[in-house]
């Protein structure tokens, strides 16, 4: 739990239902890959719930980088957020909506989390769905500062690769990180010119971090997942996947579930290293 602002970062689906008609709480569905027409969500989702694609609300619209914290503060006004609302995500899939708290929490936006399992918990445990599309009135948004320390870029990742006090961790699927598909073995395999991973990066494909409910595992078993990693509390860790989804997904597990500290992202992913000249590739 948040000691500044008391909300939890993971919250079950009983805690959702029980602040489904809570003014000072806003959901969004965000819709991922293959979502681009919110077909999950116009087919049923969890009551009071917005619905936003990934790309349109969480990257800059001229610039593959995040909202400038006008358009970010913009953005949740537009939609009812104020800065002390507390926001829950969930995605479809799974690692969009940890993505959308990843960047949520980088824009400043203390009160963000996220839901235990999402759609896919909530319906097993025999909760209510809707079709209704919800509308709220547009709030106050003072803009806040990004939280540059939540991330890296290539220089940061390249100049960092024989560092035995970082640890760089591969979120991507196995055939991914072997080097036999640049993108998942669901979609087109598109994405990125080089196949493999960035030297030395240890696996941990996200789903091994989730249940089948898509709920997170125990901590003792993602603790022992990441230690085997070489991932500890006194390393640095950076994580990356494709677009960064993914590596968000262990982001979490790390800082809000095991404490970890001194955590990065690396949003550029393969997308970015796999289509860059002079930086190593490893197969």
């Amino acid at each position: 739990m948040s000691e500044k602002t008391g909300t939890p970062p993971l919250v079950s689906a009983q805690w959702l239902a029980e602040r489904l008609d809570d003014p000072g709480v806003r959901i969004v569905e965000i819709a991922g890959t293959g979502q681009e027409q919110k077909q999950k969500y116009r087919a049923g989702h969890i009551p009071g719930a917005l619905c936003w694609w990934w790309k349109d609300a969480l990257w800059d619209a001229n610039m593959r980088d995040f909202p400038a914290p006008d358009a970010f503060a913009c953005l949740c006004a537009d939609n009812g957020i104020g800065n002390d609302t507390t926001v829950v995500f969930y995605g479809e899939g799974i690692q969009f909506g940890v993505y959308a708290w990843w960047a949520f929490t980088y824009c400043g936006h203390d009160r963000a989390a996220v839901l235990d399992g999402g759609r896919y918990r909530w319906v097993k445990e025999g909760r209510a769905l809707t079709r209704d599309v919800p509308q709220f009135p547009r709030a106050q948004y003072a803009v806040r500062k990004r939280r540059e320390d939540m991330r890296v870029d290539y220089r940061n990742v390249l100049h960092g690769l024989d560092n035995a006090g970082r640890v760089l961790l591969d979120g991507r699927s196995p055939q991914e990180y072997e080097g036999t598909r640049v993108n998942t073995p669901e979609g087109p395999d598109v994405g990125a010119v080089r196949y493999g991973r960035i030297p030395g990066a240890k696996h941990i494909y996200f789903e091994q971090l989730l249940n089948e409910d898509k709920t997170f595992r125990a901590l003792p078993e993602l603790r022992s997942l990441f230690e085997a990693a070489g991932a500890i509390p006194d390393k640095e860790t950076v994580a990356y996947c494709r677009m960064s989804h993914r590596a968000t997904v262990l982001y979490f597990a790390l800082t809000r579930l095991l404490g970890y500290g001194d955590v990065k992202v690396y949003d550029g992913s393969w997308t970015e290293w796999g289509n860059m000249v002079g930086v190593p590739v490893e197969r």
